[in-house]
């Protein structure tokens, strides 16, 4: 089927629109110029500000011009995953999305359903002729993925609404009122590389097939890192064969878990038998451990021509085990709120190669003095490698407020409609609300969406059934807004 005969086939048409443009993290000046033509072709009040953002204003349908004025906020950039075998090009082609049962995936890359989705709503209501709700400012900020610079640059006095349904949620029974904080840590520098010693093989190491997945939303999975297991390999085959490094490159961006990592090393000749029984053991071994989260694991091996330089014992030795010291996934479990992450690491991306090394990490917790104190471990550590290290991208949680009222209002309403309560949580992922909340303190907010999975990796999909309920909700919810 195609997509856009999917109902709500307003939204779904929408949804197609925006994924036909490139639209990575700080790249959206295309998706940006599409939303501000959006609004201004329906004749709505549209501006868009000096950072990117664009702002659409709608009035009130007949009859409610005295309700509160409603926020609806999404971000416009995504996230560009894709396999190691897949041909695409994230800077030029639109994703390749197709129906599979009641799911709409995408062939082999992410699927941008976050926030596509929840943005491709916002703009049905926009376009929509007989939909009953209050005054409206659409919100469409970007790089939410990797920085929250929209939000961040928001102008404090740009938005008149009391009410804000940010559209970013990934479960679609669970009303988000609270989310965790976050900070990029960056170890990075130089090193001494050296002519590899001896009569060697050279050998291409890759790391392949793991499930990946959100950094936040996902770390209490279990999932494999891919440069833990590198670095694991690398570790005791250093250890008990001699192995040198002469490149790593694993990971990608840092909201995403690593699925993939490469490595280039050489063994002395003498002991190359012994590395490959090494590495087929390790690959069992750690294919056991993760038959249920990562049952598609593979440890591939080549061997190659010898590189011409390796990183010098010393420097071998300490990133090492640096990496291998690094703290990575659930660091601390909330006390106060069953079964929530307070505080996480995601070890994201590993490069070494050609006299420099970087060693990046997306820290988070919904406790701010906790994730600076994870945050200053991690530097601890990678100074012990002589990494220089920086902490960019700081940016607050977003602290719950349970008796708000767009929070009884959106859980009357789905009680209502779908006969049982939803779940009213927190998340450790990261959401706009806490930037925005920072600027807009007397604005209630909530959070809700459809059932994306796999969000950030590209096993990523968007539940059709789902995107329905979620959508008979939004426009229920709005319906009922109460007045100022």
């Amino acid at each position: 089927m195609d997509i856009r005969n999917l109902a709500p086939q307003s939204l779904w048409n929408h949804f197609a629109d925006l994924n036909a443009i490139p639209r990575a993290s700080k790249h959206e000046e295309a998706v940006s110029a599409f939303m501000k033509a959006f609004g201004e072709s329906l004749g709505l009040e549209t501006m868009q500000d000096a950072t990117g953002n664009v702002i659409i204003r709608k009035p009130a349908t007949s009859g409610m011009e005295n309700r509160q004025t409603v926020a609806l906020q999404g971000h416009i950039d995504m996230v560009q995953q894709k396999n190691a075998d897949v041909d695409f090009d994230f800077a030029t082609e639109g994703i390749r999305m197709y129906v599979d049962g009641d799911w709409v995936k995408a062939k082999g890359t992410t699927l941008g359903a976050d926030n596509g989705v929840g943005v491709a709503a916002i703009m049905a209501v926009l376009g929509a002729k007989d939909l009953p709700h209050p005054p409206l400012e659409a919100l469409f900020t970007i790089d939410e993925e990797t920085g929250m610079t929209g939000a961040k640059e928001l102008q404090p006095a740009i938005l008149k609404a009391t009410m804000m349904l940010n559209l970013d949620t990934e479960e679609d029974d669970d009303l988000t009122i609270g989310c965790a904080g976050g900070v990029d840590v960056t170890g990075s520098g130089n090193y001494a590389a050296e002519a590899p010693a001896g009569d060697v093989q050279g050998y291409r190491i890759f790391v392949s097939g793991l499930k990946g997945g959100h950094s936040g939303g996902d770390i209490h999975l279990g999932r494999a890192n891919a440069n833990k297991l590198m670095n694991r390999l690398l570790y005791r085959a250093a250890n008990e064969c001699g192995l040198r490094v002469s490149g790593i490159d694993g990971g990608g961006l840092r909201n995403a878990i690593p699925r993939e990592s490469k490595a280039i090393v050489v063994v002395p000749k003498t002991n190359a038998a012994a590395f490959e029984k090494l590495l087929s053991e390790e690959t069992e071994t750690l294919q056991r451990e993760y038959a249920t989260t990562d049952p598609d694991l593979k440890i591939d091996m080549e061997p190659i021509a010898s590189p011409t330089a390796v990183l010098a014992q010393d420097f071998q030795d300490k990133i090492l085990r640096v990496i291998y010291a690094l703290p990575n996934g659930i660091y601390r479990m909330s006390p106060d709120i069953a079964g929530l992450v307070q505080t996480s690491n995601n070890l994201a991306r590993v490069l070494v190669g050609d006299g420099r090394f970087s060693v990046q990490c997306l820290t988070r917790s919904s406790v701010d003095s906790e994730k600076w104190d994870l945050a200053h471990a991690i530097e601890a550590a990678l100074q012990l490698a002589g990494a220089s290290v920086a902490f960019t991208g700081d940016y607050p949680g977003w602290t719950p407020q349970p008796d708000s009222q767009a929070v009884r209002l959106c859980s009357r309403v789905y009680k209502e409609l779908f006969g049982e309560p939803a779940h009213v949580d927190a998340v450790h992922a990261g959401l706009e609300c806490g930037i925005i909340g920072g600027k807009y303190p007397e604005m209630e907010m909530i959070s809700f969406g459809p059932n994306i999975t796999g969000a950030h990796s590209p096993d990523e999909k968007a539940q059709i059934s789902s995107v329905q309920k979620f959508w008979k909700f939004l426009q229920a919810v709005l319906a009922e807004v109460p007045e100022r």
